[in-house]
């Protein structure tokens, strides 16, 4: 029997372009400066709740870089004090002019576990809080997405994709990849049974 392989876990590469920007225009915009050389500030720092695409984002804007002297931090609480010590001359020197310095953390500089010197310099900078996507536009970006494979989504898929799929929108949109392959290799239409098969073979890690 032809078995399909269906990469559920796989995630496209994060790019400034695949990002659903939903509230967070201004920080995108600003990332995408920050990735041409043209930032107002050369120290950004993100923070916000998990799953709002902090990741997503430093990775895409390094990807994108065209400044060699750029310096990605994620998860800065996490830093030891080492690191912590380490990374202050390279915010001391970016805010003096030389070099760049992008970080993210779940919360904002003020309230970080950091020396203060270093927390007064990530907040000498561009500070953005990122805001998780809603429902609605989670489901607006699957209807996005879907239509750009070619085919609509019924809205009781997106709901279902929304209650019992990992919520993050890397695995939103991957999973919805994989069903449009499936649809394809059965030749049948995108519906709510079809979607359910897809997850039920492949052991998607379903949300209860």
């Amino acid at each position: 029997m032809d078995q399909l392989i269906l990469e559920l876990s796989v995630a496209p590469e994060p790019t400034l372009e695949n990002f659903v920007v939903g509230r967070n225009t201004e920080a995108v915009q600003a990332l995408r400066a920050l990735a041409s050389g043209e930032a107002c500030s050369r120290v950004i720092y993100l923070w916000g709740e998990s799953g709002c695409g902090r990741s997503h984002l430093l990775k895409a804007t390094l990807s994108a870089s065209r400044t060699a002297a750029l310096t990605v931090v994620d998860g800065i609480e996490t830093l030891t004090r080492a690191q912590a010590e380490a990374l202050f001359p390279v915010a001391r020197d970016a805010l003096a002019g030389t070099g760049f310095l992008l970080a993210s953390g779940d919360l904002p500089p003020a309230s970080l576990e950091l020396r203060e010197d270093l927390r007064s310099r990530l907040g000498a900078g561009l500070v953005y809080r990122l805001w998780p996507l809603s429902d609605g536009e989670k489901l607006a970006a699957l209807r996005a997405r879907a239509h750009h494979l070619g085919f609509e989504l019924p809205p009781d898929a997106g709901t279902y994709l929304l209650r019992h799929c990992p919520r993050d929108m890397a695995a939103l949109l991957s999973t919805l990849d994989a069903l449009d392959r499936l649809s394809v290799k059965l030749q049948r239409s995108i519906t709510l049974p079809l979607l359910r098969q897809c997850l039920d073979e492949h052991r998607w890690p379903a949300i209860q």
